[in-house]
């Protein structure tokens, strides 16, 4: 018994430890900050996609509510899931880390079969009445099997080409989704890089990966027209064919002022913002609650980004934290794409407002994230409550 003892590797005890916790837990730390500020996002949003909607809603439907009351319905749904995953011990998604990588790699993969294509766009596969966007799925996916990958392949992250085979599996995902969504995919490369940055000892390392990622996204951005329009209207809106959208996003902004036009009195979304209740959200945030208001929209998100920062530091194992390092970066890096495009502080691409453009796959993964969060802060020690 003795010798047997000795034999069993501390990695081995520390694998049967988690063998033996229980798949569903409870009490300990909560974050309610993080939870308060999710759902005033998501109460928000629904009010905002009401508003931005209801004359397309109107006119194409004659229901004013039609896409609110259908963004409330995936909101609830999400919030219910969310606290169900809150209390789903994160640490069993290693279990099914590598299962989940091919189950997104194979949806990305079957949306180009059977599909539906919107906008010249194949992005998502119908269920019913609904329609369900693979790509979202993914996101979460690549935090989970990066956030696994980093714990049990630690050595891997020392070398570019250990980094390489590490991320073999969501680069083939991220391509997938790239030669449909570019954006998609940049938002998806950066969470890997960010959990990878976090565990990687060696920053250079980082450096050159990151150089390589950003190189082969800018290959295939010159490799086809319609991307490269897109650098055009963004650096001179005002003359180019493409640039209608981004004009009547800086005129509802500009229209908003310091404190707007007042909730449902935008004028841009009559018809003359494509996307009103969709990428470009933000726009009738700022002409119909002004500046004032759109400011207050910039501080909840740099108020829940904070609280994940405040758990990924203070986590008690790796994993957790790289989970919510990686949740961390896709809010954040979705949140500044879409700002800087309604601003056109960056060229114009299809990323929505996380917890408020209109989108039911969009919402539910992401309050699925933030249950995974809210997972994670149940581990943190009280006496590192500040």
């Amino acid at each position: 018994m003795g010798m047997n003892s000795q034999e069993v590797s501390p990695q081995q005890k520390k694998r049967r430890r988690e063998e033996d916790e229980p798949w569903f837990v409870s009490g300990g730390y909560f974050d309610y900050q993080t939870l308060f500020i999710t759902i005033t996002l998501v109460l928000i949003g629904i009010m905002m996609v009401y508003s931005a909607s209801s004359y397309k809603a109107v006119v194409y439907t004659g229901d004013s509510g039609y896409f609110a009351k259908r963004q409330g319905f995936f909101a609830v749904f999400g919030l219910f899931v969310m606290f169900l995953v809150s209390k789903f011990n994160y640490k069993k998604f290693k279990k099914f880390s590598r299962v989940l990588m091919f189950v997104a790699i194979g949806l990305c993969g079957i949306v180009f079969f059977i599909g539906v294509t919107t906008k010249g766009a194949t992005r998502w596969i119908p269920l019913g009445s609904f329609q369900f966007q693979p790509s979202e799925v993914a996101k979460i996916v690549i935090i989970i099997f990066m956030s696994h990958a980093c714990v049990i392949q630690s050595k891997r992250l020392e070398t570019i080409g250990g980094l390489f085979q590490m991320c073999g599996l969501p680069i083939v995902c991220i391509g997938l989704i790239a030669i449909e969504n570019l954006s998609t995919a940049i938002v998806c490369a950066a969470v890997m890089i960010a959990v990878i940055f976090v565990a990687s000892p060696k920053f250079w390392n980082i450096v050159a990966f990151a150089i390589v990622c950003a190189s082969a996204a800018l290959a295939f951005l010159m490799a086809t027209g319609y991307r490269t329009d897109r650098v055009d209207a963004w650096l001179h809106p005002e003359t180019s064919e493409h640039g209608f959208q981004t004009m009547q996003s800086l005129y509802a902004i500009g229209s908003g002022g310091l404190f707007g036009r007042g909730l449902g009195q935008s004028i841009q979304k009559m018809g003359f913002l494509p996307e009103s209740h969709n990428d470009m959200i933000f726009s009738v945030i700022c002409e119909e609650i002004g500046f004032f208001g759109a400011l207050g929209v910039i501080l909840l998100f740099a108020m829940l980004i904070m609280r994940m920062f405040y758990i990924a530091k203070h986590t008690v194992d790796s994993f957790g934290g790289f989970l919510v390092t990686g949740v961390m970066t896709h809010i954040a890096v979705q949140f500044i794409i879409n700002v800087g495009v309604v601003t056109n502080t960056i060229p114009p691409t299809g990323v929505t407002l996380p917890f408020i453009s209109y989108g039911g796959t969009s919402i539910v993964m992401l309050l699925v994230e933030i249950g995974v969060v809210l997972s994670v802060s149940r581990r943190i020690k009280p006496v590192a409550v500040e």
